[in-house]
């Protein structure tokens, strides 16, 4: 399989796991509903139409911010109380809310290698 198909691939599930978790967090009631998510709404649209529509240079690189975002959230998630302390400890279903972060933070992570390498390709003039 061509590195950028793999790429678009863990890109793709990389987006729907940040929406996983976003949506999540709003059942759970640890973040609002309502108009803030906008801003999550046209992340991912930008973040998914760089990756399915961009060709090119802007494409790696979306993909690359894209999966850098996704790698953080994951990052994120482990800092002060860790995944399964704070607000989730006392929650139901941890195992579907720590599971989607742990896999988030390894698919975004691979793609963010991929990308880099996707543009350092670009750069060099070299094909996928």
């Amino acid at each position: 399989m061509k590195q950028r198909t793999v790429l678009i691939v863990l890109s793709v599930c990389s987006n729907i796991l940040v929406l996983f978790h976003v949506s999540d967090d709003i059942v759970r009631g640890f973040e609002p509903g309502g108009l803030k998510h906008i801003q999550t709404i046209l992340t991912m649209a930008v973040w998914m139409y760089g990756t399915l529509a961009l060709a090119g240079r802007s494409g790696y690189l979306v993909m690359l911010l894209g999966s850098l975002l996704g790698t953080l959230v994951s990052v994120a998630h482990m800092r002060g109380a860790g995944l399964v302390g704070g607000r989730v400890a006392n929650s139901d279903g941890m195992l579907l809310w720590v599971f989607p972060q742990l896999l988030l933070g390894v698919i975004a992570s691979v793609a963010v290698v991929l990308a880099a390498q996707g543009l350092w390709s670009v750069r060099r003039g070299q094909p996928n």
